[in-house]
């Protein structure tokens, strides 16, 4: 049986974060491919390039520049070739405010960016191993902020 490989796409213009992220990512025992990007402008540039090989997963970071994850999560949901994708909010900020307007713009999950790069490799390996069909089926509020 073939091992399949995960499609990964981060995008966050804090470096540091970006950097962090892909260290986890590779420490982390499952086999993916990931792509960086600094800003929602350049996100969207991807997904919509033709013959662009679309990601399981993005984690989307809410506060960018030039175009925000807020923008980009109602983008790529009105956009039927995209809709589908399993968007994670990864963020520093905890607002209910922010929480409830990615739920109702139809993220899949909700995350805090944690504050400890252990709880970081956790967090991003619960996120892959989310049987993604399960999870979106029955989604509500109570799963959707992801809680360690």
């Amino acid at each position: 049986m073939a091992l399949t490989v995960m499609n990964i796409v981060l995008a966050d213009d804090d470096a540091d974060d970006r950097m962090l992220f892909e260290e986890a990512i590779e420490e982390i025992e499952i086999r993916t491919t990931l792509s960086l990007f600094q800003d929602g402008k350049q996100l969207m540039d991807y997904l919509l390039s033709p013959n662009v090989i679309l990601p399981e997963i993005i984690f989307l970071d809410l506060n960018m520049p030039i175009k925000d994850g807020m923008q980009c999560l109602t983008e790529i949901r009105k956009n039927a070739t995209l809709r589908h994708l399993c968007v994670a909010i990864y963020s520093t900020s905890s607002s209910e405010q922010d929480i409830e307007e990615t739920f109702v713009n139809g993220a899949n999950i909700y995350i805090n960016k944690p504050n400890t790069y252990g709880a970081l490799k956790k967090v991003i390996k619960k996120v892959l191993q989310l049987n993604w069909q399960y999870h979106t089926s029955a989604l509500n509020r109570d799963n959707f902020l992801l809680r360690l």
